[in-house]
């Protein structure tokens, strides 16, 4: 979990905090969310399972709502 901390720091120190929560909060996040298993994602990531984070990431970009998040993420990832 520290990983994650540090991840927050980072993003909140750069000013993407926010942009990243309306990113999540959007349609597309929000029927990604409804697709993903938390709790299977949860316990991936609590354990540094990559190979199961992997799996969940491709089958998200699978789909048109993860491209184009991943897209928009991209982006917002290389202002400022």
């Amino acid at each position: 979990m520290q990983n994650f901390d540090a991840l927050r720091r980072e993003l909140e120190r750069r000013g993407k905090a926010e942009e990243l929560r309306a990113l999540a909060e959007s349609e597309d996040g929000a029927k990604l969310s409804a697709m993903l298993d938390a709790e299977g994602l949860s316990k991936a990531a609590q354990d540094g399972d990559g190979a199961a984070l992997r799996k969940m990431l491709g089958s998200v970009l699978k789909t048109e709502e993860g491209r184009r998040l991943a897209e928009k993420l991209r982006k917002m990832m290389e202002s400022r």
